[in-house]
């Protein structure tokens, strides 16, 4: 019964965390496009009234004139909408499902013994510890004189993305060092617009109810601190997908295919934002075009010499009852799971026959399976899979 509440909670978390991530990237988006899209006002009035930009739009059968001021308005509508809540909401949903997934099932999801012998209290406390540490190192590095200098603070931060990339995996199995990653940018998204963005709207908005003209700096650093979190959004929908491609983080230099996706992904944002402004060099693009084929050709499988021993079905039968059959069976005999992971189950001879090619890819070539090797399947057994594998090939 346990198990079956963690599934609904984890149900109804992720679905509350992928709505509300989709609202607050597609604000964000839209925000960022509209900028970027915004013409000088028509008119002498406007342009007076301190109207730094415009955009007319038509949607969902409706005219629409958006009007961006360079500072605040003279004076300001009795209603003023805020767009906060979907960033928190997004960040609130998703550390309830890293706690429940990744910190509660720590021993299954986070810690992997062949990596790091940690106990489920040292795992999680390290990874509250690099969440923490990581929003004061970017947010001083920001504050910092280095912040004045956007290509400067822009190689720094990927220098420093990609060592925390390589250290959580060093830490954690693959897949909890990829969704921690993850929980790392997306916490310096939020806590961009929870401390600095929001922030910096309020003091304007307070100076234009005094009638005092709002200082225009916080608002620059709040445009500093979006501009970041557009860039980080694709590494991290990356991340939070991750999960389902052991090809990747189950790899032997996983943390360097993660800094080259999440570069990809970084890359391809800002092709699309210099799009929108009108500008744009495909060098971007192309750029994380060949890093994504430079990832695909590296952690694709390599043909190994046929071997002259033969496995039959009823040899890896035995192996996968002993180390997979636990968890991939009709009714589960490990408590984590109320039902077999992804629907399959592993209990007969034709299971695991119409399965060949799913075990020889979550054992052999990417060695995701077991999760965290919590059964202990060993080099032999691994070989073993292999062997029978490519026999069925021939």
């Amino acid at each position: 019964m346990q198990a079956y509440l963690i599934d609904w909670l984890n149900l109804l978390g992720r679905w509350v965390h992928f709505i509300t991530g989709i609202a607050w990237i597609g604000s964000s988006f839209y925000f960022i496009w509209l900028d970027n899209h915004l013409q000088a006002p028509a008119t002498a009035e406007d342009d007076a009234k301190g109207v730094g930009g415009e955009l007319w739009s038509v949607h969902g059968g409706g005219f629409y004139h958006a009007r961006k001021y360079r500072v605040a308005p003279q004076s300001l509508p009795a209603t003023l909408h805020w767009f906060k809540w979907e960033a928190y909401s997004t960040w609130i949903s998703g550390m309830f499902l890293l706690a429940l997934v990744y910190w509660y099932g720590a021993e299954v999801y986070l810690i992997d013994p062949n990596v790091a012998e940690l106990s489920p209290l040292q795992a999680v406390g390290l990874a509250v510890l690099i969440l923490v540490g990581s929003w004061v190192a970017y947010d001083l590095l920001c504050k910092s004189p280095l912040g004045g200098n956007e290509a400067w603070l822009a190689i720094v931060l990927f220098s420093l993305v990609s060592l925390l990339a390589w250290g959580l995996c060093q830490l954690f199995s693959g897949r909890g060092a990829y969704i921690h990653f993850g929980a790392v940018l997306g916490t310096i998204m939020v806590a961009n617009v929870f401390f600095v963005i929001i922030p910096g709207q309020k003091q304007m908005v307070d100076a234009a109810g005094r009638g005092e003209a709002p200082d225009p700096g916080p608002g620059i650093r709040g445009k500093q601190r979006s501009v970041h979190n557009t860039y980080f959004t694709l590494p991290v929908l990356f991340a939070m997908t991750s999960n389902h491609y052991a090809m990747t983080y189950g790899h032997q230099y996983n943390w360097l295919i993660l800094v080259a996706i999440s570069l990809a992904g970084a890359l391809i944002r800002i092709y699309f934002v210099s799009r929108h402004k009108g500008s744009a060099s495909p060098l971007p693009a192309i750029i994380a075009a060949i890093l994504l084929l430079l990832v695909a050709a590296a952690i694709a499988p390599r043909s190994r010499a046929a071997s002259a021993t033969s496995v039959s079905t009823e040899q890896v039968r035995s192996v996968v009852l002993t180390r997979c059959t636990g968890c991939h069976a009709t009714a589960p005999t490990f408590a984590a799971f109320p039902a077999p992971p992804g629907g399959v189950v592993l209990e007969t001879l034709e299971q695991i026959e119409a399965e060949a090619t799913r075990i020889h890819q979550q054992t052999v070539v990417t060695r995701a399976m077991p999760i965290a090797n919590l059964t202990e399947i060993s080099e032999d057994e691994r070989q073993m899979i292999d062997v029978w594998y490519r026999g069925m090939q021939q």
